[in-house]
């Protein structure tokens, strides 16, 4: 679709770099780590349980059995869901705390909101549903729009129970069945739970001293408050006119969000920890004529080539498919090996990541470049440049996010020095000493995605066997089979980013955990087992498995800024990805794929008494 020549890169001083993006790491770094954070329930819940999209339509509290509760309507829900009607099973409830399908992007409606990765990779099913993304990074409408679509087709808007909320889980040993209680006042009694919370779930804020001492507007990025700003997703902000605003954070949804906030805000205070990778967008119309080329099976062929790109390297002659920000290093790094007839390097391994080190650097200075080409204020352009390795944050993608800066009614405040702003008074936000004074503060402070286990999901108490705590039983690290199950929990099942394979394309991992839990489900019920679970020593065979298998990336995590990719830079890292199955997402498939063909549902034990 569009022309994949590699970028051109400046020379670097790659130690001389190196030393400063430590020396950056060290400005940042907080000894609370993620307490920093201020968990969005209690006096905050609002920022997390309000709903300002649909009405709650109130209803009278539901008791049911059900053979099947999938908890979350967002796309890993949905993949589950539609995966398991697919295998035969009718009697499924989703439950989901908002008013319709999407997860993530039925919360996330800030203006600008728009998918970062290639969406003919992200969204899922589209050859299943037919459908063709009308823009390679399609809008947030589009995508929510999509999650509805799958919604449809698969038959799954009878099967949901919105504008509700898992409140807790309790194995029930006497019925074999999971209790689940809702803040609706619901008692559902389900056969198997399938968790899909999904890792943007639940919002967070920060941890600023004086945060409810202001007396202005506050909203957090992830429930949007159209009312106050007039306009929608698409920008014209009307209502803040007359309004000086206040953004904390500068992550994805900041970069989204900013340049509408400041082409309609009086003033806009743009509050900055830690400068965003910014690249071009490049963003491009989805061409007919590469739609009519497309053969069956050709998103399958395209997420692997996005794969390779992230995860792996080229080979000689292979095309970059998806041709972006996020494949630029690696297709950089095999025009290097091209021009010096240097393949012979990818057999060894040192000397590998060695060259691809040399190119993540390089490519970062590119950007950094950029900002200064951008940027008309010298010590603004400094204050936006990322010092810091190509996936350390999250890298993010804007034509209009650096000229924004430009702006004569928008002010970058940085606080890296102070390690984030000094406190919230009731007129505005201290930083570095100076008062700034607000109509509006807007939390662009991001998601429990590293967080303990009990902030990410919520959900208290959640206990399997003999009353035992999940929080308790993975206190010091996962404890599965596959990632999918584990012992202690009959009949419930994970996805995301736990103990499995990790690719690219996110939704991809969706699908390949949906088809092994629609397997095991169908065949447990085929088998007439009332339970199945995995053992302890299955569980801890594959946790051997997991970490002998293991790269050690822990040095580069170390290394990077915090955020949370690296836990905010605690000592213990937990990554983002969980902990992965390291031989590869396709290496994964396999595995999978032979257990299932042996038939013998090995290291699981099914049971038939009740």
């Amino acid at each position: 679709m569009q022309n994949c020549a590699p970028t051109s890169t400046p020379e670097i001083d790659q130690a001389a770099l190196r030393e400063k993006y430590l020396s950056e790491r060290d400005k940042r770094l907080r000894p609370e780590g993620q307490k920093q954070y201020v968990e969005a329930g209690g006096e905050f819940a609002d920022y997390y349980e309000v709903d300002p999209y649909t009405p709650v339509v109130p209803r009278s509290p539901i008791t049911e059995d059900v053979e099947v509760a999938v908890l979350g309507g967002g796309l890993s829900g949905l993949i589950a869901a539609a995966r398991i009607r697919q295998a035969g099973i009718a009697d499924i409830r989703i439950v989901e705390l908002g008013g319709d399908f999407g997860g993530a992007w039925y919360w996330n409606r800030y203006p600008g909101i728009q998918c970062d990765t290639d969406c003919y990779c992200y969204l899922p099913m589209l050859e299943e549903v037919g459908y063709i993304p009308t823009q390679k990074y399609a809008m947030g409408s589009e995508v929510f729009e999509h999650c509805q679509r799958i919604g449809k087709h698969f038959g799954l808007y009878d099967k949901a129970l919105f504008s509700t909320l898992v409140r807790s889980m309790t194995w029930d040993e006497q019925a074999a069945r999971w209790r689940i209680a809702t803040n609706r006042g619901d008692d559902l009694r389900a056969r198997f739970v399938v968790m899909c919370q999904g890792p943007f779930n639940r919002p967070k804020l920060p941890g600023i001293p004086g945060l409810t001492d202001y007396k202005g507007h506050t909203f957090h990025t992830a429930r949007w408050d159209y009312e106050y700003t007039g306009g929608g997703m698409d920008g014209g902000l009307d209502g803040l006119a007359d309004k000086n605003v206040a953004i904390i954070g500068t992550g994805a949804s900041g970069i989204g969000a900013i340049p509408h906030l400041a082409r309609s805000a009086r003033h806009l205070h743009v509050f900055q920890r830690t400068p965003s990778y910014i690249d071009d967008r490049g963003n491009a119309k989805t061409d007919p004529e590469w739609v009519r080329t497309l053969t069956p099976g050709w998103q399958k062929e395209r997420r692997r080539n996005f794969h390779t790109a992230a995860f792996e390297a080229f080979a000689p002659g292979q095309p970059d498919l998806v041709c972006d920000g996020w494949t630029e290093v690696s297709r950089n790094l095999a025009a290097h090996l091209d021009a010096t007839d240097g393949w012979a390097a990818m057999t060894d391994p040192g000397r590998f990541m060695e060259l691809r080190e040399r190119e993540d650097y390089r490519a970062m200075q590119r950007l950094r470049d950029r900002v200064d080409a951008v940027v008309a204020d010298p010590a603004t352009a400094e204050a936006l440049k990322p010092y810091y390795r190509f996936l350390c944050k999250r890298p993010g993608f804007s034509d209009d996010y650096l000229p924004t800066f430009n702006r004569p009614n928008v002010t970058l405040v940085d606080v890296s020095a102070t390690r984030g702003v000094e406190r919230i008074t009731e007129r505005g936000i201290v930083a570095g000493g100076v008062e700034h004074e607000v109509d509006c503060i807007i939390f662009a402070s991001g998601f429990e995605i590293t967080t303990d286990l009990d902030r990410r999901l919520g959900i208290a108490p959640f206990t399997g066997r003999g009353g035992r705590s999940l929080y308790d039983h993975w206190a010091t690290g996962y404890h599965t089979l596959h990632g999918i199950m584990t012992d202690g929990f009959p009949n419930q099942f994970f996805t995301g980013f736990v103990q499995g394979g990790v690719t690219a394309a996110t939704t991809a991992m969706f699908e390949q955990q949906a088809d092994h839990i629609a397997y095991i489900i169908r065949e447990a019920v085929a088998r007439g087992a009332t339970t199945v679970e995995p053992t302890a020593e299955a569980a801890d065979s594959w946790c051997a498995t997991v970490r002998e298998t293991a790269v050690d990336n822990t040095n580069f995590q170390r290394e990077c800024t915090p955020g949370y990719y690296n836990n905010e830079g605690e000592r213990q890292i937990r990554s983002h990805l969980g902990e992965p199955y390291w031989p590869g997402f396709y290496a994964m498939e396999d595995v999978l794929q032979a257990w299932r063909e042996t038939g013998e549902l090995a290291g699981l034990v099914l049971d038939s008494d009740v």
